[in-house]
C-alpha cells in the first residue's frame, strides 16, 4: 500500500482534551503539509465568541486632580497628626508639671516633717518631747514602772543609798583628791558589794588615799588594805598604774572625756559614765552594771534580750529621756538590791507585780 493511501486511512475527525473537534481534510495534500505542503488550517468549534473590551484612557488633567486630592489629603492627614502629636506633647507636659507639683509638695511635707523633729526640749522636764531615736521603740508602761520603782526607793534603805561610791570619798579632801578618791571607789566596786567596797575605802582614806601616795604603796600593803574586794591582786596593779599615769600625764587629777577614763587601767564605760557624774557633775551616759542589766531584760526595756551590760547601755540610752539617765542608775540598783533580787525575787512585794513582764512569764514558778 502506498503512502498516500495510508495517511488517506487517517484522516477522520479528531477529539481534543477539551472536547472540541478538529475537522481534517480528506485528501492527503490537505491533510498532509509534507505532501502538499499547505498550512492545516483547524476551525474550533463549540468556541464561544468574546466581545472586545474598549480600554478609555482618562486625560492628564483627570490624573493630576487626582493626585492633588491625594497629596492633600495626606498632607491634611499629617497635619492633622501633627495637631495630635503636639496635643500629646502639651498634655505630657502638663502632666510633668503636675508631677513636679506632687515632688514639690512631698518635698515640702517632709521640711515640715523635719520642722517638726527639730522642737527644742526642754531637759529639766522629765517629760520632754521625744526625738526621732525615742520615738521608734519605747516599751509599754514604762512610766508607770519607773514611778513604782520610785515609790518603793523613796525610803533610801537600799545598800547603794548609805554605802555607794558616791559616799566613799572623804568629804574633807580637795576637789582633785575627792575626784581621784571616787575613781578608785568605782574600780574596787566592779564585782563586789558596797558594803565590802565602802570599808575597804575607808581604810584607803585613813591611810593615805592620794595618787602620789598610792603610787608609792608596796603591792602586799595596798592588797592588805583593799581586801577582800573581788579580784583584789589584780586591782591592786591597775591602782597604781592608773595614779602613775595620772601624776605624770594630768598633774595628779583624773580626766574629763568617757575616751581618757577609759584608757585609765581597769576603767570600763559603766565607771566612766558613773565617774563624769559623780566627779564631774556631767551626765555622759547610763551606768550599768549586773543590776541595772538584770532589771532591764527582766522588764523587758530592751527590744530583745541582751547578753552583756553595754548593749543594755545602748539599748536603753536609745529610747530613755535624757534627764532620766542620772537617776536610773541609782534607783535600779537599790530595787535589785531589796526586791528585784538576782535569785528569788520579791515580786509578791513589787508594785509592779500586774504589768511586770517577767512576773507574768515566771507566776507560780516563783517564791513568794
Amino acid at each position: 500500500m502506498s503512502k498516500r493511501q495510508k495517511l488517506g486511512s487517517l484522516s477522520a475527525l479528531r477529539t481534543l482534551r477539551s472536547g472540541k473537534t478538529l475537522v481534517t481534510a480528506k485528501s492527503s495534500e490537505e491533510t498532509s503539509p509534507y505532501f502538499a505542503r499547505k498550512k492545516v488550517t483547524s476551525t474550533k468549534t463549540g468556541a464561544k465568541k468574546r466581545a472586545q473590551i474598549k480600554i478609555e484612557y482618562n486625560t492628564a488633567e483627570d490624573d493630576t486632580s487626582v493626585e492633588n486630592t491625594e497629596v492633600i489629603s495626606t498632607v491634611q492627614i499629617k497635619s492633622e497628626d501633627m495637631r495630635k502629636s503636639t496635643d500629646t506633647k502639651t498634655v505630657n507636659t502638663k502632666v510633668l508639671e503636675i508631677k513636679s507639683e506632687d515632688v514639690k509638695q512631698s518635698k515640702d511635707a517632709s521640711d515640715m516633717k523635719i520642722e517638726k523633729s527639730e522642737v527644742v526640749r526642754d531637759d529639766t522636764n522629765p517629760k520632754h518631747v521625744k526625738d526621732e531615736k525615742q520615738s521608734q521603740w519605747m516599751p509599754p508602761n514604762w512610766e508607770t514602772i519607773l514611778e513604782n520603782i520610785r515609790e518603793m526607793r523613796k525610803h533610801n534603805t537600799a545598800p547603794v543609798d548609805e554605802m555607794g561610791c558616791h559616799k566613799c570619798a572623804d568629804p574633807n579632801a580637795s576637789p582633785s583628791v575627792s575626784r581621784y578618791q571616787s575613781l578608785v571607789a568605782l574600780m574596787l566596786s566592779s564585782q563586789t558589794k558596797d558594803q565590802v567596797t565602802h570599808a575597804a575605802m575607808q581604810r584607803l582614806n585613813i591611810y593615805g588615799c592620794k595618787p602620789d601616795i598610792i603610787a608609792e604603796t608596796p603591792d602586799d600593803v595596798l592588797g592588805k588594805l583593799i581586801y577582800p574586794v573581788g579580784f583584789w591582786k589584780r586591782k591592786v596593779e591597775y591602782i597604781k598604774k592608773t595614779s602613775v599615769i595620772l601624776l605624770n600625764k594630768y598633774n595628779g587629777d583624773i580626766p574629763r572625756t568617757i575616751k581618757e577614763l577609759c584608757d585609765l587601767p581597769g576603767v570600763g564605760p559603766k565607771m566612766a559614765h558613773i565617774c563624769m557624774q559623780i566627779a564631774w557633775g556631767e551626765v555622759s551616759g547610763i551606768g550599768v552594771d549586773t543590776h541595772v542589766h538584770r532589771i532591764s531584760n527582766r522588764l523587758e526595756w530592751v527590744r530583745k534580750q541582751t547578753k552583756t551590760p553595754e548593749e543594755t547601755r545602748n539599748e536603753l540610752e536609745d529610747w530613755l529621756p535624757k534627764p532620766l539617765w542620772s537617776e536610773v542608775n541609782h534607783l535600779l540598783v537599790g530595787f535589785g538590791q531589796e526586791i528585784c533580787l538576782p535569785r528569788f525575787p520579791k515580786c509578791s512585794e513589787c508594785l509592779n507585780k500586774d504589768i511586770c513582764p517577767y512576773d507574768r512569764k515566771n507566776r507560780g514558778k516563783i517564791k513568794k
